[in-house]
């Protein structure tokens, strides 16, 4: 038999499944054995970047997980928040952002950059839009969105995991990285989504909103960095003057994002000594509504009226004793009155659930301002109302240089200074 008749044999003409299967496997060793010409590596970073690159799929399913997300805050509900980012879409477009970064590609990182931009600002929309919807039904309770748009060092943690995991994945196999994406996108669009419900509810402002944002610039800008190291290690790295610009520029802005909103740059120049510390405001427990004495002259005249013997004479018969008594001049008595006004009480926050608790307007009313846990407030003395069976405390607290007063569950303090008689007021 001729080499002729032996490749003329059937089993040259394969099935598509089966050449789409070995082509996969083909690429998948190829991947294992990366190249290092640099025609190899071009052909690799092109099939990438095109899988990579953002389509239609990213703004559909930004905009129905945002819709979620903006749910889940309106009811409070951690089941909605876990379904939201399940159908958050893939975020294969942060991988080709990082890839173009590492490529020095100017055109390739603004235009995954602008989709990446734009999809988050779908789902900021959908969580303002839950949030605004839910201004007839306030008070209510935001536990999630004050716990997601603060930042956490266990977020960190699964924030490394899931953008190293998204970057070896994406470029070492052909499948798509779901569960790591998921992953990602938990970190990135539960602190937006939060942001955008706390400024669209108008509840919280200052605690909730900007704090998400600031979380979600943190959370991208940590998991740039890291994917950026992945790729080294990956042996992506940029191979010309200008790529190594590009990506230097890029890394710097990134640590300055990280510095500035986490405050880090601060807490190492405190221990370094470059910078002082900030000094800390002490609270004195004494009573500065001590009670204070007035004096007051009292206008009454004490007459004094003591009898003084009449002399007896005996040398004289014409002298006679006098019967009538001396008066004394009127002297003024000096009374003190003390009026004793009600000494402060000092308390704590102290919330078993979300970090913190709501100071409103008026029992049950609109939210003025969120305090965490271990904020101090002022309560005002004798100053109680009891709703529904809750006790409402009126407080005084100071935020940022400015008083805020109203009022509190009374479940949520804990009192520093003396203990107080929760009663309410019998008027309101």
């Amino acid at each position: 038999m001729s080499y002729s008749e032996t490749s003329s044999s059937p089993h040259s003409e394969d099935t598509p499944e089966f050449v789409s299967a070995r082509a996969r496997r083909r690429r998948a060793l190829r991947r294992a054995q990366f190249p290092t010409d640099e025609a190899g590596r071009a052909e690799l970073f092109a099939h990438l970047v095109r899988r990579a690159f953002p389509s239609y799929e990213l703004f559909v399913f930004s905009l129905v997980a945002g819709a979620i997300l903006g749910l889940g805050y309106l009811f409070n509900a951690q089941a909605f928040l876990i379904f939201g980012i399940l159908v958050a879409p893939l975020l294969t477009p942060w991988v080709g952002t990082t890839l173009s970064i590492v490529a020095g590609a100017l055109r390739l990182f603004l235009q995954t950059f602008t989709a990446l931009l734009i999809s988050a600002l779908i789902v900021f929309l959908g969580a303002w839009l839950a949030g605004f919807a839910s201004r007839p039904f306030q008070p209510i309770t935001l536990n999630e969105a004050f716990i997601h748009s603060r930042l956490w060092w266990y977020d960190l943690v699964a924030l490394t995991i899931g953008a190293i995991l998204i970057t070896v994945s994406f470029v070492r196999s052909e499948d798509r990285p779901y569960l790591p994406s998921a992953l990602l996108a938990y970190e990135l669009f539960l602190p937006l989504s939060a942001a955008g419900f706390g400024l669209g509810s108008g509840v919280g402002l200052g605690e909730i909103w900007p704090h998400g944002l600031f979380v979600f610039f943190v959370h991208l800008a940590w998991a740039t960095i890291l994917g950026l190291l992945t790729l080294f290690f990956l042996r992506f790295y940029p191979t010309s003057f200008g790529g190594f610009v590009f990506t230097g520029l890029i890394a710097i802005a990134l640590i300055i994002v990280i510095v500035i909103y986490t405050d880090f740059g601060n807490w190492i120049g405190i221990q370094t000594g470059l910078t002082p510390p900030t000094p800390v405001t002490v609270i004195e427990s004494t009573a500065t509504f001590s009670a204070i004495p007035s004096m007051t002259s009292s206008a009454s005249a004490t007459r004094e009226t003591p009898a003084i013997p009449a002399p007896v004479s005996t040398a004289s018969r014409t002298a006679r004793p006098s019967s009538t008594p001396a008066t004394l001049p009127a002297t003024e008595t000096s009374t003190a009155t003390v009026t004793a006004e009600p000494t402060p009480i000092l308390a704590v926050i102290r919330a078993a659930e979300g970090g913190g608790a709501f100071i409103r307007e008026q029992p049950g009313g609109q939210a003025l301002i969120t305090l965490a846990n271990g904020a101090t407030v002022t309560i005002v003395p004798n100053d109680f109302q009891e709703v529904n069976g809750i006790i409402w405390v009126h407080v005084l607290a100071r935020v940022e240089d400015r008083q805020v007063e109203g009022w509190i569950l009374q479940t949520l303090l804990q009192t520093a200074t003396p203990i107080a008689d929760w009663q309410p007021s019998p008027t309101p």
